[in-house]
């Protein structure tokens, strides 16, 4: 895999993307992946500017609202509702000034909930025990080339469960947070268990949410990943999520459904 990053800062809430963030349905826009990694980054600097809260980001959600130009982007946060153990905070990403992605973020008290955690799903066979797959038969862009794809069997259409890594730091030069960094791969889901070849069919996600019962940690993303297609022109990607410890919660992407044209 290359080394590098995929964005540089430019500004205090500017970045501009590398050619390893491009897009796999179009080489001249960004992948979703790392710029929804960017924003968790953006929020987890917002945090970091603060008194501790004892809140920990639980869910955020993404909306797509646009085409993701392959340029410089800036980051705004905002609190929507203040609260000592339960705030929501608001990031918009925007490029050219343009609003293209809006991101809801859920923040829950920490509190020592030990003795009754149960019910997560089983743990994924390690990614060191696993031969790499090379996505790039499927997709093309820089961002899918910049990554390390470890499939516990071999991929079948709507279904495969994965490792995702990475050589490539989300943002160049400054460290970067467990959560940004797991996040930054979140979005790989919809493209590893393709149900029809996306030279035939487009099936690209509009959002991106994810609920989260334990913080991930570790350099691997593991996405347990099931993909639908519906009769009326949309689907649905649903995903466990892993860390190598196991489960941590759950992402869901809503598709677009329409064929390529001919």
């Amino acid at each position: 895999m290359s080394t590098g990053s995929y964005f540089e800062r430019i500004e205090e809430h500017r970045y501009k993307p590398t050619p390893h963030v491009s897009g796999a349905w179009d080489p001249d826009e960004m992948h979703f992946s790392p710029l929804g990694g960017l924003v968790v980054h953006a929020l987890d600097r917002h945090l970091a500017d603060r008194p501790a809260s004892g809140l920990t980001l639980s869910r955020i959600s993404f909306d797509i609202l646009g085409r993701l130009a392959l340029d410089e982007c800036e980051i705004r946060i905002e609190t929507i509702r203040p609260g000592r153990t339960i705030e929501l905070l608001e990031a918009v990403a925007l490029i050219g000034g343009r609003p293209v992605v809006r991101a809801r973020a859920w923040l829950l008290a920490d509190g020592d909930t030990t003795a009754v955690a149960d019910g997560a799903s089983d743990r994924l066979t390690p990614p060191d025990a696993l031969d790499s797959w090379p996505l790039t038969s499927v997709w093309p862009g820089g961002y899918i080339a910049s990554l390390d794809v470890r499939p516990l069997a071999p991929p079948r259409p709507g279904r495969t469960t994965a490792w995702i890594s990475t050589d490539l730091d989300l943002v160049a030069g400054e460290p970067v947070g467990a959560l940004a960094s797991y996040v930054a791969l979140v979005d790989t889901a919809n493209g590893i268990a393709v149900r029809r070849p996306p030279t035939a069919w487009m099936f690209p996600n509009v959002d991106l949410t994810i609920h989260l019962h334990r913080r991930p940690e570790g350099r691997w993303t593991g996405l347990d990943t099931t993909v639908v297609f519906g009769p009326t022109g949309q689907g649905v990607t649903s995903t466990v999520l892993h860390d190598i410890a196991g489960a941590v919660g759950h992402a869901q992407q809503i598709l677009t459904l329409r064929p390529q044209p001919s």
